[in-house]
């Protein structure tokens, strides 16, 4: 009886992992998701994934959606953060297109910086774009740094905003997260990204509902997990800032002053290691202050393109 009870012990553990390894996640839709967002941003956001639905292009094997809308002689080059997507930046593609080009990019997993340059500088050559003014948040602003580092032909001007430079205090804060994460299901993965979202991004800007709303979409697209973890790999990725105050170069600076996930160190850092770069920093705007602050965002953008 005793090895009878054991293997169907053993039998229900087994259905167990199984069933949270194996089962699909629960998903809501988007009226659940954006309830207590105001209908108008509502509305807005799901009129600008109607008239602008994805492109695509295998780049090495790896499929990149984006958009690229809008008319004009100059090229801006929206580069999203670790948890968003292409159309996160709508409002800012939206205000920008009428006197710009604008183009925003969605990363596939990949794993490193200079795949995610090959991706980006792909979707630029194959709309004949030559030269951008590149806004890159968190990610996208390491990222963007990578670019100016790497191809300085391409970059007419550039913005790094809620990001860091090359460091090796988030390796050492994330280090133990990233090993654990790999070895976890999705379902669970997705769990603690929604409630790391809701203890520490959203509390430090108020709760704004739009912020909340979008990054539980995004918790909920397949494949979060992979994506997480390769662009977690890619933040961590060194490289050398080799010239700080590239010649004929713009650069600027955007920060908030609560920003939770780039803390007040980070933050020096960044300006330290460009210390010509102008500076503007959006008072309780926490992570996404694109999002959280559109208009005043937007504005900033235009003053510097201008």
């Amino acid at each position: 009886m005793n090895r009878r009870a054991a293997l169907l012990a053993g039998a229900m553990t087994a259905l167990g992992v199984a069933a949270v390894y194996g089962l699909p996640r629960s998903r809501s839709d988007l009226s659940a998701l954006y309830a207590e967002v105001d209908l108008t941003t509502v509305a807005s956001l799901q009129a600008f994934r109607a008239a602008h639905p994805v492109r695509r292009l295998t780049v090495e094997g790896w499929a990149w959606e984006y958009v690229a809308l809008g008319e004009g002689p100059d090229t801006v080059l929206f580069l999203h953060g670790l948890s968003g997507a292409h159309d996160i930046w709508w409002q800012q593609l939206q205000a920008l297109a009428p006197t710009h080009r604008v183009v925003a990019v969605t990363y596939p997993a990949v794993g490193s910086l200079a795949e995610l340059s090959a991706g980006v500088r792909a979707v630029l050559s194959a709309h004949g774009i030559a030269r951008v003014t590149i806004v890159g948040s968190s990610l996208g602003g390491y990222l963007a740094q990578y670019l100016v580092q790497h191809h300085r032909e391409l970059v007419e001007r550039a913005v790094f905003a809620n990001t860091f430079p090359p460091n090796d205090q988030l390796r050492a804060a994330h280090h133990h997260r990233a090993v654990v994460g790999r070895f976890l299901p999705e379902r669970v993965v997705a769990a603690a990204f929604r409630d790391s979202n809701e203890r520490r991004i959203l509390p430090a800007s108020q709760d704004p509902a739009l912020v909340g709303a979008y990054l539980a979409e995004q918790a909920q697209q397949p494949g979060l997990k992979r994506r997480l973890l390769a662009r977690y790999h890619t933040v961590i990725e060194p490289f050398a800032i080799t010239d700080p105050t590239p010649e004929g170069l713009p650069l600027l600076l955007l920060e908030s002053d609560n920003d939770p996930l780039i803390d007040a160190e980070l933050r020096a850092a960044l300006r330290g290691t460009y210390p010509t770069a102008q500076v503007h920093t959006f008072a309780g705007g926490g992570h996404f202050p694109y999002l959280d602050q559109p208009a005043a965002y937007t504005a900033v953008l235009r003053r510097f393109l201008a």
